[in-house]
């Protein structure tokens, strides 16, 4: 097993399995929440939602929030105008309003960006401090 990479470190567990739920040879973006997003407002945590029949129900979230928080391009903070918002459709169709700040902190859906253009092959992925998805599924949680 070779040593965790610098990226895996802040993607997280749940991260890493958002990015590989996507084919890893076409470009996407994902918003993937912090590990301690995923603890605050999903309740999930490594130990224990990992496990046995868990498992299950841990994918199935994930995967949902995949569909709310990916977007099939490629989308570095660069490219995102400061001071304009943008509009993209995630894969699911829910659609996301990404702006930045002065700082060059990306925001999406009024969720704050962490760090921002980590890369896996063809995946631009930041890391966000909080969970994007919509009212509905908001409230089933």
């Amino acid at each position: 097993m070779g040593k965790v990479s610098e990226n895996e470190k802040f993607i997280g567990r749940f991260g890493e399995m958002m990015i590989g739920m996507l084919p890893q040879d076409l470009a996407f973006t994902v918003f993937v929440p912090s590990q301690r997003a995923f603890e605050r407002d999903l309740r999930l945590r490594v130990n224990d939602s990992l496990v046995g029949e868990k498992m299950n129900d841990t994918y199935a979230v994930v995967s949902r929030i995949l569909g709310f928080s990916a977007v099939p391009r490629t989308l570095s903070s660069v490219t995102v105008p400061f001071g304009r918002e943008i509009s993209y459709d995630s894969i699911s169709g829910f659609t996301l309003y990404i702006s930045k700040d002065i700082d060059g902190v990306l925001f999406v859906n009024r969720v704050r960006s962490e760090r921002v253009d980590l890369r896996k092959r063809e995946i631009v992925v930041h890391i966000m401090d909080g969970v994007i998805m919509d009212a509905e599924f908001e409230q089933s949680i």
